[in-house]
């Protein structure tokens, strides 16, 4: 089954300023002549399509068309969509516990949430849903298939998955829950480091990281040898969790800015004093699934060489998207700005790639090589960085391991040998 279908600065010339001056006279008589032609087509197809459709539903599927050419990311919410957008930010919500996109008219799988009813069917980043018991999804749009896919808690849905790898499609049945997703997940492993599994970027992310670093590190202090920031499969969130969970482990310096079109929408986030690690070893694992506020974390902890960046890259998602309250109902989600690393870097279709290549098992890595954020039909492209020069990894680079043995996570492996060694630590130092 074929899947592959999920500033301008003008020259300070008289003739420019001249040519601008009337610009807006021309563009404007251009922009009526197209809102014309919308509503000449608006009509016939309210008076002429062979089916009657609501007026409502002819403009909402036109302002959708719209903000979907622009890039993947700017959607139209509807007052329900955006009531389950505020839902979903506050972590919890209803259905099965993954976070998806639409490919090629597909529901395509970014990362299962841990702990999820379609983490613990087998449902993996990557994955093609065809069809909802036994419905086709083609023909529909996101939110419609999303909406089939939540139900009352306790009751069952059939997915019809594709899988790449693997020749047949084949079905899951999934018991839909009660999604409330703990952002935070701390242990200590091997009695000498921290682990730490962050699944999302929610309202109470960092407040939770804390809360949950203060207390290991009052019990453990002494015999701690390291931290492993785990970011894989995260799809992203709120950017100003992002910013708060950097700030938890950097002592000083800039974290992200975004800049959108104009030059003075350029906003810069910096760090306070006090790393709450201290400057314990650190080490961030990172995968195609750790997308958008996971990779403002990664690169801020790249740029400052506060830790190694170790796994495969990540997604490419370096937009910022803005939800704009509409006059009468709903809201848009629009991609306003680009956001980049302290040492300038423009992370949007190129990733963050690791310090130290570790791929996970062949299955992974066939699904790793499509799980990008340029893979998405519109998405943005990739732009110079600041200084006008792209930068790569800095750090070390290793052969990759390669295994069919999905049960072992090399990477974390890799790290916990890392850390407890951690000869290769000696980074250079940090960006100011």
């Amino acid at each position: 089954m074929a899947l592959k279908k999920s500033i301008k600065f003008l020259p300070v010339i008289a003739l420019v300023l001249v040519m601008y001056n009337f610009s807006p006279a021309v563009s404007s008589a251009d922009t009526y002549k197209q809102l014309d032609l919308f509503g000449e087509v608006f009509e016939r197809v309210r008076e002429e399509f062979v089916e009657e459709k609501k007026d409502s539903e002819l403009i909402e599927s036109a302002i959708n068309g719209m903000l979907g050419s622009l890039d993947p990311h700017s959607k139209y919410l509807n007052p329900k969509n955006l009531q389950e957008m505020r839902v979903q930010t506050k972590g919890e919500f209803g259905g099965l516990g993954i976070e998806v996109t639409m490919e090629s008219g597909f529901v395509k799988v970014i990362a299962p949430i841990d702990d999820t009813p379609a983490y613990r069917a087998g449902i993996k980043a990557g994955d093609f849903i065809t069809h909802l018991d036994g419905e086709p999804i083609l023909g529909k749009s996101l939110s419609e298939a999303v909406e089939l896919m939540r139900g009352r808690i306790n009751t069952k849905i059939k997915l019809t998955v594709q899988r790449v790898g693997v020749d047949d499609s084949f079905d899951v049945t999934i018991i839909r829950d009660k999604i409330k997703i703990d952002s935070i997940k701390v242990r200590i492993e091997g009695e000498d480091l921290v682990y730490v599994r962050v699944t999302a970027f929610s309202e109470r992310t960092s407040e939770d990281l804390k809360n949950s670093l203060k207390e290991v590190f009052s019990e453990n202090e002494s015999i701690l040898r390291g931290i492993i920031l785990d970011l894989r499969n995260n799809p992203g969130g709120l950017l100003d969790q992002a910013i708060a969970v950097s700030d938890v482990f950097l002592a000083q310096g800039e974290i992200v800015t975004t800049r959108g079109r104009d030059a003075e929408t350029i906003q810069r986030f910096n760090s306070r004093k006090g790393d709450i690690a201290e400057g314990l070893p650190m080490i961030v694992l990172i995968n195609s699934g750790s997308a958008s506020a996971s990779e403002i974390v990664a690169g801020a902890i790249q740029d400052h060489r506060r830790g190694l960046i170790l796994g495969t890259r990540s997604f490419g998602k370096g937009s910022v998207q803005t939800i704009i309250p509409l006059k009468e109902s709903g809201a848009i989600r629009l991609t306003t700005a680009r956001y980049f690393t302290p040492s300038g870097r423009s992370i949007q279709a190129k990733g963050i790639e690791p310090d130290i290549i570790v791929e996970q098992a062949k299955l992974e890595k066939l699904v790793d090589a499509r799980q990008r954020e340029s893979d998405l039909p519109g998405s943005l492209g990739a732009i110079k960085d600041v200084n006008g020069k792209s930068k790569g990894s800095k750090g070390i680079k290793e052969k990759a391991i390669d295994s069919v043995n999905e049960e072992v996570d090399y990477q974390l492996i890799r790290a916990i040998d890392l850390l407890r060694g951690h000869n290769l630590l000696s980074l250079t130092d940090p960006v100011s």
